[in-house]
């Protein structure tokens, strides 16, 4: 994919994996709105790459409308929208309705109402990217986190929905799928979190590179940690034998909790 003079956002893109990847397109030449809710981060980000700022919610319905209409008044079109923005909540059916109804909106319905008003002029034009910060745990599972584990295969379902429907009218969907990266999410996972992420952590960057390979050759799963693909094929071909597997991951990580 040719990036020069390509109309880009990317949501939560103050820092991590968000930040990295705006660099990387703008260095590729592509012209970059920087979304986040932290509006001095996402100025300069915006500073540093010679992008546009355009802090705000990614996720509401009238904070993805505003986002859209703004960020295309600036770069005429947007070719390639990023959803990058997500939250992470820990805890099982007890975690409460606020924390559940958090991760619904942010890590599935800010894709779905991007795409709302996206998909309309991608299909009149006959082209459009959707670009969608999935993570391993919507292939797999992310055992402490109910809510995150959850709406991330929602977020990856939804993608998968929009692929088969427009796939062939233009517009490409993919899904950037990694393990633990070295950013606050993880930091802020917790015990739990850096138990299972952290040994194999990459950096934002090392998730930018598999992003700029993926856009290269149009795949839609995304893997920064390639072992993901084989953990993905294990579950579907026995998924007896890989729950057991994540019982026993949970019960070394959990040991002595009721979890």
């Amino acid at each position: 994919m040719d990036l020069t003079d390509t109309g880009a956002v990317v949501t939560g893109a103050g820092n991590g994996i968000g930040a990295a990847i705006a660099r990387r397109l703008a260095g590729a030449g592509a012209r970059v709105v920087v979304n986040d809710l932290d509006a001095g981060a996402a100025e300069a980000v915006a500073a540093e790459i010679g992008g546009v700022a355009v802090p705000g919610d990614a996720a509401s319905e009238a904070g993805v409308t505003a986002l859209i209409a703004e960020a295309g008044a600036h770069l005429g079109a947007i070719d390639l929208y990023a959803a990058n923005a997500g939250v992470g909540v820990g805890g099982g059916p007890e975690a409460a309705e606020q924390d559940w109804d958090l991760a619904w909106q942010v890590n599935v319905m800010a894709h779905v109402r991007a795409a709302r008003e996206l998909v309309p002029g991608w299909l009149e034009r006959g082209s459009g990217r959707f670009l969608s910060t999935v993570s391993a745990a919507g292939l797999l599972t992310m055992l402490g986190s109910a809510p995150y584990s959850v709406t991330k295969h929602a977020a990856l379902s939804f993608s998968e929905w929009l692929s088969a429907t427009y796939g062939d009218r233009g517009i490409t969907v993919q899904c950037i799928c990694p393990l633990g990266v070295r950013t606050n999410l993880l930091e802020s996972s917790g015990d739990t979190g850096r138990a299972i992420l952290a040994a194999d952590a990459i950096t934002p960057e090392e998730v930018a590179d598999a992003v700029m390979a993926g856009l290269a050759d149009g795949r839609f799963l995304i893997l920064p940690h390639p072992q993901v693909a084989d953990y993905y094929a294990a579950r579907a071909e026995d998924t007896d034998r890989w729950l057991t597997g994540m019982r026993r991951l949970q019960a070394k990580v959990f040991e002595g909790d009721d979890a």
